[in-house]
């Protein structure tokens, strides 16, 4: 048995869990987990199971009664009551386990992080804390007395009763136990006040290490702007008397939705305008709003089993990139949305790891925590959204709430409501859900006697275990415009269900149509256009992701003919003039359509049209665009260069940011002809760590910031977050030449911590975003790569199996590229005593 688990065989718990007590007596390598457990059966004759890990059982009890080896089975994944040993009716479970937190590498569970005690539970780590039914449909109320001789002690819910070495949580409100968390730390707070609309006066707290309490006031102001959006978008208000964040340094993810306790990784809390740059800002702000919204799409209301984990990660994706468009960014946030999707989940869905935003199995659910499942589920939601409208969806939100508060819900429960609201029939969208793949949609178009007809036809590829694809309900939003650049036909929304569909549209010349707009399905558009026609919609589309997207396209197109020896389009050329004499135009949209694709973005595009691409090649390409645009557009590179300088105080808000960026965005092209003295003039004198960090990255990736790097490190040495980014752009942003050698020497750094997860993503992640470098011909990237990944997976399996996925796109490359992969991915498979985590992915990998 390969231990893999199947959607179809879900069955309900056989006990209902009301009620929750916990006691842990705090100590490094031996802390002592009390626990009493109140449950009643559901029905005759079934055995109690509880899981468990890493534990060593002290007692075991029913209502004060020991229980005799006979009456239990104990294995290295839990613990089992025989029915026999249990009463009739509800009864009372009692356990005392022993844990070493300051053992626990893996960071899941409970663990030591610099002298401070946390936890992580998602998706499966309360079972190596206590014996517990570990799922998420089983939804208690906990009550917490944590007893240690640390001066902070939290966990869950509202504080209770507290003294000189202990202190007790009531949370009222029933959760799973991957919602639980503990710290205890000598921590330090920045403190608030928020008053919802109902009244309820709420503290609110981010507590840091001593000495980094000066970077949390951005933080807090972020929290604060979350709980009045959710208000005012979602109608949903904070329930408790205080939210407690906690930054900590070790830590596998981003953040953790802990009801009451949200628990971070101190890069997306602590920020100063001399440590963070403009992107940390905002991602800051982005994940405490994700993590907020969880009050309600994810622990108020959670997921029966972890095969719906898109259904709360999906819906609140959404609700974050809503909220960062509402409040920061604008339309340029759908750009950056969908940039993000078609980068990563795209690829993803091309590859052997292609799995549907609800698989039907895993192996390891921490495997499952993908774009696929975040990013695409929020594209699902957004399409949900066009077809219900604005009032529709609200009604169908408030709808879910009032519905499902406190349960553990499934996608068929998500779709009910927007069935009962709208009248739709959605089981045809709900392959959305179900199916793997990304849609190609063909578009061909036809104009006779004032008619104009637009056909089109949707494909998906075969994935993995799913070779015919049935048709979905795709939503395209179309614009159609007059050769003047007019609009004669404002967005409307088509509903293609059908394999073929056309559409037509009285007008009195043939239009040029702008497809898609705000990218309102994640669908592979495939229609034939001129460079003309693509400068065209660059220039005149109405829609901004459109109007990028055609840019785009255009500079894909010249970059894809010049990896084959053509030279750079003078129509692309010519368009990116235009676009930087454009005053009317936001500063941030500029420099996303200045912003070339990527290398792996142009592989990709490469290998999907039949080729091979060659990373050596694109680089080059890339570069020689680059030079290209920077000595056409010289002159008006400099004066907007000039121009933008923001000076006084920084500010993070979206308009002096977009400045910065595209500043940077022309600093980089003006390189390429300045040998480097403006970007070492902006490194000399920058006040703030974009620009700070801008320049320095545009000098390594010139090859002419060995002074400056230096610089930099001297200046941020003491700084663990600063320095992740060093380790990081030292690598990323190198010639691809030198990059595998740099990550050696770094690799052999003192300041290399590689049981951290920021600084060890920060290395080994840095070189497999270089692209050429990772794909050196001598496969030395991928051996770095392998080595490490192995090195690593006995400490932190979790970690180890998510930086694999760099692998994932390798049957894209030449035959003795895929050749060194396979043998490096082989060796992982055949390592001796590899995780679950890594050898599922690993297996995956090679499909």
């Amino acid at each position: 048995m390969d231990g893999t688990i199947y959607l179809s065989d879900y069955t309900p718990y056989p006990f209902d869990l009301d009620q929750v007590h916990l006691t842990f007596r705090l100590a490094p390598s031996a802390t002592r987990v009390l626990a009493r457990l109140h449950l009643t059966p559901k029905g005759e004759g079934a055995s109690l199971h509880l899981d468990g890990e890493d534990l060593k059982l002290i007692s075991l009890g029913i209502d004060g009664t020991a229980l005799q080896p006979a009456d239990y089975l104990m294995t290295e994944t839990g613990l089992t009551v025989h029915a026999a040993a249990l009463p009739e009716g509800a009864f009372t479970l009692e356990t005392e386990v022993e844990i070493a937190p300051n053992a626990n590498t893996a960071l899941e569970g409970l663990y030591m992080s610099n002298g401070m005690y946390c936890t992580q539970c998602e998706a499966e780590g309360f079972r190596k804390i206590t014996f517990y039914p570990d799922r998420p449909d089983v939804m208690a109320r906990f009550h917490v007395r944590i007893e240690g001789d640390l001066p902070v002690l939290l966990s869950n819910g509202n504080a209770g009763a507290s003294g000189q070495g202990w202190a007790e949580w009531d949370d009222p409100w029933p959760k799973p136990a991957y919602l639980f968390a503990l710290v205890a730390g000598d921590l330090v707070a920045t403190s608030g006040k928020f008053t919802t609309k109902s009244g309820l006066e709420v503290d609110l707290n981010i507590w840091v290490r001593p000495g980094d309490e000066d970077r949390c006031d951005f933080a807090l102001e972020s929290l604060v702007r979350s709980m009045v959006w959710d208000e005012e978008a979602y109608g949903r208000e904070y329930d408790l008397s205080v939210f407690n964040l906690v930054a900590v340094d070790d830590f596998n993810m981003g953040a953790m939705e802990n009801k009451g306790l949200n628990i971070f990784n101190s890069k997306l809390v602590l920020a100063s305008p001399e440590t963070a740059t403009d992107t940390d800002y905002m991602r800051i702000e982005a994940v405490i709003g994700h993590e907020y919204f969880h009050n309600w799409t994810g622990d108020r209301i959670t997921c029966r089993d972890w095969f719906q984990l898109c259904l709360k990660e999906g819906l609140t994706v959404f609700r974050d990139q809503s909220f960062t468009r509402d409040v920061r960014l604008g339309p340029v946030k759908r750009i950056e949305d969908a940039a993000t999707l078609r980068t990563r989940q795209f690829r993803e869905d091309q590859g052997p790891l292609a799995h549907p935003p609800r698989p039907n199995h895993y192996r390891e659910i921490n495997n499952f925590y993908t774009v696929t499942v975040y990013e695409k589920g929020a594209e699902i939601v957004g399409m949900l959204k066009r077809l219900a409208g604005d009032e529709g969806y609200r009604r169908a939100l408030d709808l879910y709430f009032d519905r499902h508060d406190g349960q553990a819900c499934t996608i068929e429960d998500w779709l009910k409501v927007f069935e009962d609201v709208t009248g739709r029939d959605l089981s045809q969208f709900a392959l959305w859900y179900t199916s793997a793949g990304t849609p190609h949609l063909k578009v061909t178009d036809t104009y006779a006697d004032g008619r104009y007809t637009l056909t089109f036809r949707q494909s998906t590829p075969p994935t993995p275990g799913e070779a015919e694809k049935a048709p979905r309900h795709i939503p395209i939003a179309l614009g159609l415009l007059d050769l003047q650049g007019r609009e004669v036909l404002s967005t409307q929304l088509l509903e293609m269900t059908e394999e073929e569909q056309s559409f037509s549209f009285d007008v009195a010349e043939k239009p040029v149509p702008s497809i898609l707009r705000d990218f309102s399905a994640p669908v592979v558009l495939q229609r034939e256009q001129s460079p003309e026609e693509q400068a065209f919609l660059l220039a005149h589309d109405t829609d901004g992701f459109n109007r990028w997207e055609a840019g785009r396209s255009l500079a894909q197109r010249t970059l894809i003919d010049m990896t084959t020896g053509a030279e750079p389009a003078p129509a692309y050329l010519e368009a990116i003039g235009n676009l930087l004499a454009d005053d009317t135009l936001e500063p941030a949209f500029i420099a996303h359509c200045l912003a070339l694709p990527g290398e792996d973005e142009l592989a990709q595009a490469i290998f999907a049209a039949g080729g091979t691409p060659d990373p050596d090649a694109i680089h080059a390409a890339r570069n020689a665009l680059s030079k290209a645009i920077a000595t056409t557009h010289e002159t008006r590179l400099a004066a907007l260069y000039d121009a933008l300088e923001v000076k006084g105080p920084y500010s993070p808000d979206a308009e002096p940011a977009g400045k910065r960026g595209l500043r940077l965005a022309c600093l980089s092209l003006l390189t390429k002809l300045d040998g480097g003295t403006r970007a070492k003039a902006l490194f000399d004198q920058a006040n703030n760590m974009t620009e700070s960090f801008g320049a320095l990255s545009i000098l390594i990736r010139a090859g002419l910031g060995q002074e400056a790097s230096q610089a930099f490190r001297n200046r941020w040495q003491d700084n663990r977050l600063v320095m992740d980014k060093w380790f990081m752009v030292e690598v990323a942003a190198c010639p691809p030449e030198s990059a595998v050698s740099r990550a050696r020497e770094l690799a052999q750094d003192s300041a290399f911590d590689w049981k951290n997860p920021n600084r060890f993503r920060a290395l080994v992640g840095g070189l497999t975003a270089n692209h050429a470098g990772f794909h050196a011909k001598d496969g030395s990237g991928y051996a770095f790569l392998a080595d490490w990944l192995i090195k690593l997976d006995p400490m932190n399996p979790q970690t180890a199996a998510r930086m694999s996925t760099s692998f994932e796109t390798w049957r894209r490359y030449d035959a003795t590229r895929q050749q060194m992969i396979r043998e490096e991915l082989t060796r992982i498979t055949e390592t001796r005593g590899l995780s679950r985590d890594l050898s599922e992915m690993s297996q995956r990998l090679l499909g």
